[in-house]
């Protein structure tokens, strides 16, 4: 039969696990959102390339930018183009989605640039 100070000390690991359950959210939370950071870095590249592939076969890049992309991500994509010379270089930027609702554009946008050849 336990002691009534063993008892009494029952309960204070789960008080001490519900005091660090908060930490372990957190945590979490922020390894998603690095995460995301990223995944959206990742696809402003790819959109990049997608934008001055078709840019230098003077194509629309702002449409393939948003083609390359993924779903989710598409809607916060945006490409500007400039041509130089004998190449085309295209930015693309896609804004970083928030796992917390509320701070939705707080991380602002991933850009990439992609210079290609034009097409003669």
């Amino acid at each position: 039969m336990p002691s009534a100070r063993a008892r009494r000390d029952r309960g204070q690991v789960a008080i001490e696990y519900l005091g660090f359950l908060p930490v372990l959210l957190l945590v979490a939370l922020a390894a998603v959102q690095i995460g995301l950071v990223a995944y959206t870095a990742q696809q402003a590249g790819t959109a990049a390339r997608a934008g001055a592939r078709a840019a230098s076969l003077r194509q629309d890049a702002q449409q393939a930018c948003v083609q390359a992309v993924s779903g989710n991500l598409a809607a916060g994509t945006a490409c500007a183009t400039s041509a130089g010379g004998d190449t085309v270089t295209v930015t693309a930027s896609v804004r970083i989605p928030s796992v917390i609702p509320l701070w939705d554009g707080a991380f602002g946008a991933a850009r990439k640039t992609a210079t290609m050849p034009l097409d003669h």
